[in-house]
C-alpha cells in the first residue's frame, strides 16, 4: 500500500454523486481523510441526512479534492458553477484505487464489447491461478475489493465517463476495443469523446503496453497524430476463422464477440498464459445476461436478448450475421447516430420498433430494410409471433437489440432486459 505522496490522505474531500461508487469511495476514506457527501438526489441525501453537506455550507469549504461519480455531468448538474471553478481538484474513485495500490491492472474501454471481454479476461487469469479482480463498471467499485496482496491484478472496465475526469490514473496494459459514436449528448461533440477514451493510452508511462483495434479509423488517426509511452499492439479483428479452430462455443459466432475474443487472446499471448487453459476458459464462457444472450435455441427459433445495444453499431455486429431475423429495437436513440449496413445486408431482416421515439428510428431506417413500428415492446412481440406461427417450418431469430438507451420506460438495460424475457415466456409457454 503506497503511503507517501497519498494525494487523499488526512484531505478535506467532496464526494458528489452517491450511486456505487460514490458509497464505495465514501467508506473506503471516511477513516484516511476528512469526507463531505452531496448527491443531487433529494431523496438519496435524505439517506445520508447526517453526513451529507448542503449547497451553502459546500461554497464555503475549501476542499482539497472533489470525487465525482461516472454520472455526473458537470456541465448538467447542481454543483456546476462550483465544479467548473474547482476543475483541477476533481477526481474519480480510479485515482483513488491508484493512490493507494501499486498492483498491476488491466484497463479495457471502447464503445462496444467492455463488459464481455472484461469478464472474459477475468474468467482466463482466475482459471490460471491468478488473483484477479473484476472492478469498475462491470463487477465490484473499485473501492470495495477485500484482501488484496501484491499479486492480485485489477480487470478494470472503464468507460469515457471515469476517463475524462480521472487526473492521476495509470494502467500498465490498456485496451480500446473500438471507437463509434457515442454518448454525444454527454460529451458534446464526437472528439471530446473520443479525447476521453484515449486518455487511458495518454496517462501511460514507459514500460506500459497498449492494445487497440487495426481497422478502427477513429483510433487510427488519433495514433498516427501523437505519440505515446506504451508499446502499442494493433489488434487484427477480421478474418480470425484461422485463429478460432479450437474454439467451439456458439457464443463466439458473432462478429463482435470474435473482435473480444481477437484482444483476450492477443493479451494472453503477451501474458504467457497456458495456451490450453484459455481455450478451456474460453469454450466454457456462458456470456454476460442481456449482451448477445440466447435465451430460447430450438430447431425452428432462436430468441437472443441483446438489451444492453444502446447504438446501432452494437446491433450491426450480430445483424450481418443472421438470417431470418426480427429485429426488436426502441428507447432513446444517440445523438448522431447513424445505420451503416446496406439494403444487401438487411434484405433478410425485418425491423419492428417500439416505444416513443419510434417515429425517430423509422426516418433512420425506412429506406435500409423493411420496418413497422408499435407503440409499446408487447405489441411488436404480438405481430412478430404472429407472423412465426404461420410459417413453422421456417429457421426464424428474435433479435432483441434495441439500438437505444432505455431511460425512456425503464430504470437501466437489465431492467429492459428482464421486462422482455417475462414477455418470451408468455409466448413460449403457450401453445403455438
Amino acid at each position: 500500500m503506497k503511503i507517501f505522496k497519498n494525494i487523499f490522505l488526512g484531505k478535506k474531500i467532496l464526494i458528489y454523486g452517491l450511486g456505487k461508487s460514490g458509497i464505495s469511495s465514501y467508506k473506503f476514506l471516511k477513516k484516511k481523510s476528512k469526507v463531505y457527501l452531496f448527491d443531487d438526489n433529494y431523496k438519496i441525501n435524505l439517506k445520508f441526512n447526517q453526513k451529507k453537506t448542503s449547497l451553502n455550507q459546500i461554497q464555503k469549504i475549501n476542499f482539497d479534492r472533489i470525487i465525482i461519480s461516472p454520472g455526473i455531468d458537470i456541465s448538467n448538474c447542481k454543483l456546476s458553477k462550483f465544479l467548473k471553478k474547482n476543475f483541477q481538484k476533481i477526481h474519480t474513485d480510479l485515482d483513488v484505487l491508484y493512490s493507494f495500490y501499486n498492483n498491476e491492472n488491466i484497463t479495457i474501454t471502447g464503445t462496444n464489447g467492455k463488459s464481455t471481454t472484461a469478464k472474459i479476461l477475468h474468467d482466463v487469469l482466475i482459471d490460471q491461478n491468478i488473483d484477479s479482480r473484476l472492478i469498475g463498471n462491470i463487477g465490484n467499485p473499485a473501492l470495495l475489493e477485500k484482501n488484496i496482496t501484491k499479486k492480485t491484478i485489477f480487470v478494470i472496465e472503464a468507460s469515457s465517463y471515469q476517463l475524462e475526469y480521472s487526473r492521476i490514473f495509470k494502467s500498465k496494459y490498456a485496451v480500446i476495443l473500438n471507437i463509434t459514436s457515442d454518448h454525444i449528448e454527454r460529451h458534446k461533440s464526437l472528439n471530446n469523446y473520443v479525447n476521453a477514451k484515449f486518455n487511458l493510452l495518454k496517462s501511460q508511462i514507459k514500460g506500459s503496453f497498449a492494445f487497440i483495434k487495426q481497422n478502427d479509423d477513429l483510433i487510427a488517426k488519433k495514433i498516427n497524430k501523437n505519440n505515446y509511452k506504451a508499446k502499442i499492439f494493433k489488434v487484427q479483428t477480421s478474418n480470425l476463422n484461422k485463429k478460432f479452430n479450437k474454439v467451439t462455443n456458439k457464443y463466439f459466432v458473432s462478429a463482435g464477440n470474435k473482435e473480444n475474443l481477437s484482444f483476450i487472446l492477443k493479451i494472453a499471448s503477451k501474458l504467457k498464459l497456458n495456451k490450453n487453459k484459455l481455450i478451456n476458459t474460453i469454450n466454457n464462457f456462458k456470456g454476460l445476461d442481456y449482451r448477445q444472450q440466447i435465451i430460447f435455441d430450438k430447431k425452428n427459433l432462436t430468441i437472443i436478448n441483446d438489451s444492453k445495444s444502446t447504438s446501432f453499431a452494437s446491433s450491426e455486429n450480430v445483424l450481418q450475421k443472421l438470417n431470418n431475423v426480427y429485429w426488436v429495437l426502441g428507447g432513446i436513440p444517440k445523438k448522431g447516430d447513424k445505420f451503416k449496413l446496406s439494403k444487401l445486408k438487411t434484405r433478410n431482416i425485418k425491423a419492428f420498433i417500439f416505444g416513443a421515439y419510434r417515429n425517430k428510428f423509422l426516418r433512420i431506417l425506412k429506406n435500409k430494410l423493411k420496418v413497422k413500428s408499435f407503440r409499446n415492446m408487447q405489441e411488436a412481440l404480438k405481430a412478430i409471433f404472429s407472423e412465426i406461427n404461420l410459417q413453422k417450418s421456417k429457421k426464424n431469430i428474435i433479435f432483441f437489440s434495441p439500438a437505444g438507451a432505455s431511460f425512456d420506460s425503464f430504470k437501466n438495460f437489465e431492467d429492459r432486459g428482464d421486462f422482455f424475457n417475462q414477455l418470451i415466456k408468455k409466448y413460449i409457454n403457450a401453445k403455438r
